[in-house]
């Protein structure tokens, strides 16, 4: 017992003021009770040497701290006096004379796995730091190394992981074990659950018609999915703007703000239509008083079909040029041959609807129209020259000037053949003269002929021949009533198997004439305005009998006169 010490110091309480005594026993020496092994403390630094960290730990004892547990990357010292720190007895260390040996890493890493236990019991979000890849999916720093799979990483598959790299995002933990040290965490959980509460707030005041904020995700070719809050819109290309847009690209960018209208909203499907121009100011209205028929406007070629040239005048407004206006000549094949997407072209306003959208344009009405003076510069009956441009069943059409087509009749090619198709007499893309038969300007047709050009055979075989007359003629073909007799080029006549020799008229019998035999003909019938000429065998026969008949009257009664004759003359011999 030491010398200043006394038995009364330690005589045992009286029992009335045990209670009281024993508590301020061990207020007074509880500095004195070793903390339990794994027991964070905490401590306030008290200075900082080259070497170590003196801390006060509240234990009537200093504690200290190797300073390297204290060092940054780049070697700087991150605590300062006065700061307060996670600390716990170390008691596998070197011991220092004077001190108790602390570990500030071992407090951090036991307070880490208590928070972050309490974080997987309670499931919190926590933030983490990905510190690189690794085989499956990432590490992430959450207080010490955890690991989260690569099918945890997002709620899409992402192809670059190595982005993401360096950054701090909130993950939650959904697997822990503390005694072999496994955590594993999720992004894609946190990201589920953060998405899940801005829907459920977005869903409350979402409804069409709204107008709302969003940001834009991603970009299709036919439009842009907008995030409005954990649910996506789909913002279609159509939907942008009043003008013409080939892909969303042109107006807009991932990552872009936006100001949208609601137009539709299926809640079960949770699909949702947005639009862009739907805010935008109308172009149609009062188009017509912008655009009056017959003005001239300039505008810019933004597309061309089969059909014709769609020309923007403003964003929004476009209007056609249907090919039947781009030239006055039929015979543009395309309208790219006209024009060409981005030319800026002059064009006339024919015609304005403002309820279907619709405004038609016109190029060739800038250009005289050829067939206002057609009349003045052609006339019936004149020669023309054209090529021929092209052809159909029942003709031909021949370009004589740009614009002005004529259409040559497939009656008209020739006096004599009997022409199928106009390629048996013209050749496209040849050059041609022609006769002009007929003039309709405001019906823009021209009438020509190329067999006028020539004499028309039957005009001049009428002329030559009449009814009684004698022909000479060969069996061209034959039909079930007739037979058909060249006569001349060009020139046929019928004649009926009535009229042949010997028909008896029955179907059975073989044809009274053959195909290529030649015979006279009498003609019997001659219809100028029908072509038609009718011939006759038999007449020649009948003519022929009547002939001899007639010669053998002739014949008998010259030998009855010569008889007479000698009669007389004997009588009057007799009386000599």
């Amino acid at each position: 017992m030491a010398e200043n010490e006394t038995s009364e110091q330690f005589a045992p309480p009286s029992p009335q003021g045990a209670d009281e005594d024993y508590e301020h026993l061990l207020a007074d020496y509880s500095h004195f009770v070793p903390p339990a092994e794994d027991e964070v403390l905490q401590g306030r630094v008290l200075k900082v040497t080259p070497k170590d960290v003196i801390v006060d730990f509240a234990y009537k004892i200093e504690g200290i701290v190797p300073i390297d547990q204290f060092t940054g990357p780049s070697g700087e010292v991150t605590v300062k006096p006065g700061d307060v720190i996670d600390v716990m007895v170390d008691h596998h260390a070197e011991r220092v004379e004077g001190y108790v040996t602390l570990s500030h890493q071992k407090a951090a890493r036991l307070r880490v796995w208590d928070d972050l236990e309490a974080a997987f019991e309670q499931q919190l979000t926590i933030s983490g730091r990905i510190t690189g890849r690794v085989k499956g999916g990432m590490s992430v720093d959450v207080g010490l190394i955890a690991f989260m799979p690569g099918s945890q990483v997002d709620v899409r598959a992402l192809r670059n992981l190595d982005s993401l790299v360096g950054q701090d995002v909130p993950v939650k933990i959904i697997k822990l074990n503390r005694r072999r040290g496994n955590v594993v965490v999720s992004r894609r959980a946190a990201v589920e659950q953060e998405v899940n509460q801005r829907k459920s707030v977005t869903l409350e005041h979402l409804q069409e018609g709204a107008v709302v904020t969003g940001i834009v995700k991603n970009l299709t070719e036919y439009g842009a999915f907008v995030d409005l809050g954990g649910i996506d819109g789909l913002l279609h290309v159509t939907d942008m703007s009043h003008g013409r847009v080939g892909h969303p690209s042109e107006i807009l960018q991932p990552g872009d703000q936006v100001t949208v209208q609601v137009l539709k909203y299926e809640p079960q499907k949770e699909r949702i239509s947005l639009g862009m121009k739907q805010l935008l100011p109308d172009p149609w209205e009062n188009i017509e008083e912008r655009y009056p028929v017959e003005s001239h406007v300039i505008g810019r070629v933004v597309n061309v079909a089969d059909y014709g040239a769609f020309v923007e005048l403003e964003p929004g407004v476009e209007g056609l040029i249907h090919v039947s206006e781009m030239t006055w000549s039929r015979r543009m094949k395309h309208p790219s041959k006209v024009v060409k997407p981005g030319d800026q072209v002059e064009t006339v306003v024919l015609e304005v609807h403002a309820r279907e959208r619709r405004i038609s344009l016109g190029l060739k009405q800038l250009e005289a129209n050829p067939w206002s003076t057609i009349a003045e510069r052609y006339s019936i009956g004149s020669v023309v020259e054209g090529r021929v441009r092209n052809m159909t069943d029942f003709g031909a059409f021949i370009e004589i000037e740009e614009g002005i087509d004529g259409l040559v009749h497939v009656s008209d090619l020739s006096w004599t053949k009997r022409v199928k198709h106009p390629s048996e007499i013209l050749r496209k893309g040849s050059i041609t003269q022609a006769v002009i038969l007929g003039i309709d300007a405001q019906a823009k047709r021209l009438s020509l002929g190329v067999k006028q050009l020539q004499p028309d055979a039957w005009e001049t075989y009428f002329q030559n021949h009449n009814v009684n007359d004698i022909v000479h003629g060969r069996i061209c073909r034959l039909a079930s009533f007739g037979a058909f007799v060249e006569l001349a080029e060009g020139v046929e006549g019928l004649c009926h198997f009535s009229e042949t020799p010997g028909y008896s008229g029955r179907k059975s019998d073989p044809p009274p004439v053959q195909v290529g035999q030649e015979f006279d003909f009498k003609i019997i019938r001659m219809n100028e305005e029908e072509k038609k000429i009718g011939l006759s065998l038999k007449a020649i026969a009948e003519d022929e009998e009547r002939n001899r008949l007639e010669d053998y009257q002739r014949q008998a009664a010259a030998a009855t006169s010569r008889v007479e004759q000698f009669r007389t003359a004997t009588d009057r011999g007799g009386h000599d």
